[in-house]
């Protein structure tokens, strides 16, 4: 027997009950005493716990956990690991030959419970390394009938499993929308293109109290996942990523085996597309945007080559820096404030502008409701918490754990819900008929020069989705409205040659 086998050994207790076996019966706790028991029988003493429940053992030298423990066999603090099945170790074949070299180099030993396995001998050595083959063949074989199963789920149009895209639940096999998070993904849309910028779309998200489906803070890479989602436009996409062998990194699979399940889309497939096209364009910039534009058509602007125009400093024309196309600054403003005119003074469109100002009242009273069921919901959470403080069935600490955070997010909801409720008065109190519509569309009119920037800003960027400037015309396009028929103007005489 070898010295370090002795009694007074100092080992380490390795656990690895993966979610799948979790929800089979198998809890971490039960390996755990297991491997305790048996240190304990052995006169060893337990020095440390290396604790990887939940992970696939497909992979788990990178784990930090894993990297723990080799660093405290390197330095000689355990000299030994028991853990309760080979497969529990590992299931990667050449992980667990790495292990059985860097165990014997460092004169430590493995011990498996289950198999009997010790690697201080030849015989140990021999029977680890067959079992590692097994455990590995084990693994690819139930791979291979699990991709077979997704495939063909996938061709059908069925889901994978019960996991639905953040505003969406399955029902009957079907999506179908979530209202209390449907409100908050649309919330996320319009917040970013406001502000262009996902992390201040999650900031603004975490400070009116809203929460992850796991009752988590948002956070830059989870906005991305709502934005980018084809299903908040109508279709939801699924097997479409393999993650890479030995690696945490994913790949694209062959649309071949993508799944499809159409849905009732939570915003227009026009405002998915521009907000997937400025993620697109800041990915491809490898920059966050700049400031807010200090020029009434900054952003707005586009030439028909497809790029962005801008005013240069000390310049008085928008510029196109890919081809050269330019229109001064007074001329493109004073187009844009006869098309306010010609729009306002068609019916067809006031009733257009109308029905839109009736669904984000509507939309505005759903998120005001869902947002005092939420509260409510908070407030009950934490009267039950209370409830079991009172009746000696939770502990102070625990007490303040559960209660705390609520207590935080109930303020910040109570926060917002004045300004939901503000902004549901003003768009109540102001429902205008077709004729006071005309009459402040006029007064809008004729005070628009004496506006500040500041306010006529505001008014371009809610009225217009983009500005197309030509050679030979200009298009505005208005969000929510079809294309104006005095949208091409001819440029005679605003170019000077």
């Amino acid at each position: 027997m070898k010295e370090n086998s002795v009694l007074n050994k100092s080992v380490g207790i390795w656990i690895r009950v993966s979610t799948e076996d979790q929800a089979k019966g198998e809890s971490p706790e039960h390996h755990e005493d297991r491997a305790r028991s048996y240190a304990k029988s052995r006169g060893w003493e337990v020095k440390e716990l290396y604790n990887l429940a939940g992970q696939s053992g497909k992979a788990v030298m990178d784990h930090p956990e894993a990297i723990r423990m080799m660093a405290d066999i390197k330095r000689g603090h355990i000299t030994g690991l028991v853990f309760s099945k080979l497969a529990r170790l590992s299931r990667n074949r050449h992980e667990l030959e790495y292990f059985s070299d860097f165990f014997k180099e460092h004169n430590a030993d493995l011990v498996s419970l289950s198999e009997a396995i010790d690697t201080s001998t030849a015989g140990g050595r021999m029977f680890f390394h067959l079992l590692g083959v097994f455990a590995q063949w084990e693994r690819e074989e139930l791979t291979e009938r699990v991709n077979a199963s997704v495939l063909t789920r996938a061709k059908l149009g069925k889901s994978i499993n019960g996991s639905a895209p953040y505003g969406y639940q399955w029902k009957d096999r079907k999506l179908v929308i979530k209202p209390e998070e449907a409100v908050i993904r649309k919330k996320a849309f319009e917040l970013f293109l406001q502000h262009r910028r996902k992390g201040k779309v999650a900031n603004l998200l975490n400070a009116a109290g809203h929460r992850t489906r796991n009752g988590r803070l948002w956070h830059d890479s989870q906005v991305y996942r709502l934005l980018t989602c084809t299903s908040a436009k109508g279709v939801y996409y699924f097997n479409r990523m393999r993650q890479l062998e030995k690696s945490w990194q994913t790949a694209p699979k062959p649309e071949s085996e993508w799944g499809k399940v159409e849905c009732e889309p939570i915003i227009s497939e026009d405002q998915w597309n521009t907000v997937n096209k400025i993620i697109e364009d800041h990915i491809a910039g490898w920059k966050r945007p700049g400031p807010s534009p200090v020029h009434l058509f900054g952003g707005l602007a586009q030439c028909a080559c497809g790029a962005k125009m801008y005013v240069r400093a000390h310049s008085s024309k928008y510029v196109c820096r890919k081809c050269g196309n330019k229109i001064p600054i007074v001329n493109l403003e004073s187009i844009f404030h006869q098309e306010m005119k010609d729009f306002f003074a068609r019916p067809e469109r006031i009733a257009k502008h109308r029905q839109a100002a009736d669904q984000n009242l509507a939309e505005k009273s759903a998120v005001l409701e869902i947002q005092q069921r939420e509260i409510q919901k908070v407030r009950d959470e934490m009267h039950q918490t209370h409830q079991l403080y009172l009746h000696k069935q939770i502990s102070g600490d625990g007490f303040r754990d559960l209660y705390g955070p609520a207590e935080v997010r109930l303020k910040q909801m109570q926060i917002d819900l004045p300004k939901l409720e503000a902004e549901v008065d003003f768009l109540r109190v102001n429902k205008l008929s077709s004729d006071d519509v005309l009459h402040e569309a006029s007064t809008l009119y004729d005070r628009w020069p004496k506006l500040p920037l500041e306010n006529q800003r505001k008014i371009a960027e809610s009225l217009v989705e983009k500005i197309v400037i030509g050679d030979d015309e200009i298009e505005i396009k208005l969000y929510y409205l079809p294309t104006s028929e005095e949208a091409c103007r001819s440029q005679q005489g605003l170019r000077p040659g």
